[in-house]
């Protein structure tokens, strides 16, 4: 990825938990969520699940919680820190690793039940590097494995190309914050997105600024590519579907189809 993509994710980590109105009722939620979905696709319960994008480990807390074995990965150190303090603080077992999902070349355990990729972070990406995320996901994956990866709604929004995101208002008075996004188009697909977390303090209310890159990443791109590197049975799951906040993807690793590639 990016440096920029880095930057952002680095200096988000402390002030992740504020763009949420209630960060741990959202790990329940979450986790409330993906539990169905994965028991509808594995009959055997514990899972071993690779959470390629772990952040702060907002998936990869409850789904240790449920008592699958979980291992967290994620580009940013700072993120990959704070979420095993918030993994220890909540006493779930869960193995972390800095490692970008182009390679995840520093997760060395074995096959994964599942991988996870949420939080839409596959449009960080550009077309190349989303190819090698592919590949190195599948290669991490047991036969039959499943990919399970979440995006925004690009083929709605590329039609409407927003500026802004309705800003979020939250907390009690004296500790309040409000949460918005405005988005900078660079080009027909590409967007800087510029995310602000005001906060109000004991010394009045102070503005925090993050950057990072989007592309608008289309569900039928990312299905080729899935197909190209080896996944079968590619379907989408929308948000009146599935109660989770993005649409997702679901799909299984083929036979033969460990870290299989094209057109690199």
């Amino acid at each position: 990825m990016t440096e920029r993509v880095h930057g952002f994710y680095e200096e988000l980590a402390d002030h992740y938990h504020l763009i949420f109105e209630d960060w741990d009722r959202s790990i329940d939620r979450q986790a409330a969520i993906l539990r169905p979905l994965l028991a509808a696709e594995f009959a055997a319960h514990p899972l071993r699940i690779l959470d390629c994008a772990c952040g702060i480990g907002t998936q990869a807390i409850g789904l240790a919680a449920m008592g699958h074995t979980v291992v967290g990965s994620d580009l940013s150190g700072a993120a990959i820190e704070r979420a095993r303090k918030e993994a220890l603080r909540r006493s779930v077992s869960i193995e972390f690793h800095v490692s970008d999902m182009t390679s995840l070349a520093e997760v060395t355990t074995g096959e994964f039940d599942a991988v996870v990729a949420l939080d839409n972070t596959l449009p960080h990406l550009s077309a190349r590097q989303l190819r090698q995320a592919v590949a190195a996901i599948a290669a991490k994956l047991r036969p039959d494995g499943l990919l399970m990866a979440s995006i925004r709604d690009y083929d709605t929004i590329i039609l409407k190309r927003p500026a802004v995101q309705e800003p979020g208002f939250y907390g009690t008075e004296g500790n309040r914050r409000i949460v918005h996004q405005v988005w900078d188009w660079t080009s027909g697909d590409r967007y800087v997105l510029h995310l602000y977390i005001t906060a109000e303090g004991g010394e009045g209310w102070e503005t925090h600024h993050f950057v990072a890159e989007y592309r608008c990443l289309m569900r039928d791109e990312l299905e080729r590519v899935l197909r190209e590197c080896g996944f079968t049975g590619v379907r989408w799951l929308m948000p009146e579907e599935s109660g989770f906040y993005q649409p997702m993807v679901l799909a299984r690793l083929g036979k033969g189809g460990r870290g299989k590639t094209h057109a690199l």
